[in-house]
């Protein structure tokens, strides 16, 4: 069975999405906050190379740019947002329609995203209660694979 992450045109496909998620949501009144500190001005690859691992693609993101650890420290310490978040899964799905995401993938990558930002994200309030290590969390057709050893 192919993975979720050639099902979303592998590399070329997802680093599509994640440019079409990062223009709508800069768009975005409410989520475009998000980004008002700034940015790395490679969001859109780093971000395209983090979705690709957790799609089942290679592990670009991990092996050379940080972990999950690394990922939700950035993310957390703001408190709730869920009209924000909501609006962030609004923008993604829009995106799929935008890079024409084969019908067949969109409710996987909606589901994979909607986890991924209201639970993934959120689950530490604060930067330093994330702990070391975390593994980049991967998602399949039947959602979210156990990490290895928890099957």
């Amino acid at each position: 069975m192919r993975s979720v992450y050639d099902a979303a045109g592998g590399a070329d496909g997802v680093l599509r999405l994640a440019a079409a998620w990062h223009a709508r949501v800069l768009a975005d009144e409410v989520v475009a906050h998000a980004f008002s500190h700034g940015f790395h001005p490679d969001h859109t690859r780093r971000l395209a190379a983090y979705w690709a691992e957790a799609l089942g693609g290679p592990a670009s993101y991990s092996d050379s740019l940080g972990d999950e650890a690394s990922v939700v420290r950035m993310h957390s310490g703001n408190g709730p947002h869920e009209e924000m978040d909501r609006r962030a899964i609004d923008c993604f799905d829009r995106a799929l329609e935008d890079v024409g995401a084969d019908e067949s993938v969109r409710p996987v990558l909606h589901d994979y995203f909607t986890w991924a930002t209201t639970t993934a994200m959120t689950r530490y309030h604060a930067s330093d209660d994330v702990p070391d290590g975390l593994r980049i969390p991967r998602w399949s057709w039947d959602g979210l694979v156990p990490p290895p050893g928890d099957a």
